[in-house]
């Protein structure tokens, strides 16, 4: 599902930002704006549209690059982990700049939904799981693959998908 911010001044607390769902009329229309800000970059990369499945480490600074290079970057974060529309003080995420951020539950059979529609319109993808979660969650490259056979889908591990160290965390990154 598409968060949307939406500012609310309490008395006693002073402003909040909640979220509400956004109605697929809207989510046309952030996808008609994703496309006006790909033309309006500049770069050796404008007009290459990026997904990056939000992460730690290697993802977020792949997205950022990309992102400087002109690239139109759209991260997906966990819709639990969005909490604001500005970062502030301490928690502000200085990998996040030069992109936009969609809010999606990817365990939920709409949130899986709207990111094969995502894919569909993208050039690439930037994921840094260990090996099997996105399959686990149903957007596997096989998936992805056979919505959009032209995308590059690009994995980000610290000890490959196979092998003796696939599986435990690690990256040079963070």
């Amino acid at each position: 599902m598409i968060r949307d911010p939406v500012a609310r001044n309490n008395a006693a607390s002073g402003p909040t930002v909640q979220f509400r769902a956004r109605p697929a009329r809207a989510r046309a229309t952030a996808l008609q704006r994703e496309d006006e800000s790909v033309e309006k970059k500049a770069g050796p990369l404008a007009g290459v549209r990026i997904l990056e499945i939000a992460g730690i480490g290697p993802g977020p600074f792949a997205g950022m690059m990309l992102a400087d290079m002109g690239a139109a970057v759209l991260r997906v974060d966990r819709a639990q982990a969005v909490r604001s529309p500005l970062p502030t003080g301490a928690s502000k995420d200085v990998l996040a700049r030069g992109r936009r951020r969609v809010a999606l539950d990817l365990k939920q059979p709409d949130g899986v939904a709207t990111l094969l529609r995502l894919v569909e319109r993208a050039d690439a993808l930037i994921e840094g799981f260990r090996p099997g979660v996105m399959e686990r969650l149903g957007v596997g490259p096989d998936v992805c693959l056979e919505s959009n056979p032209r995308l590059v889908y690009g994995r980000m591990t610290g000890g490959g998908q196979e092998g003796p160290l696939a599986h435990p965390a690690g990256h040079d990154i963070n």
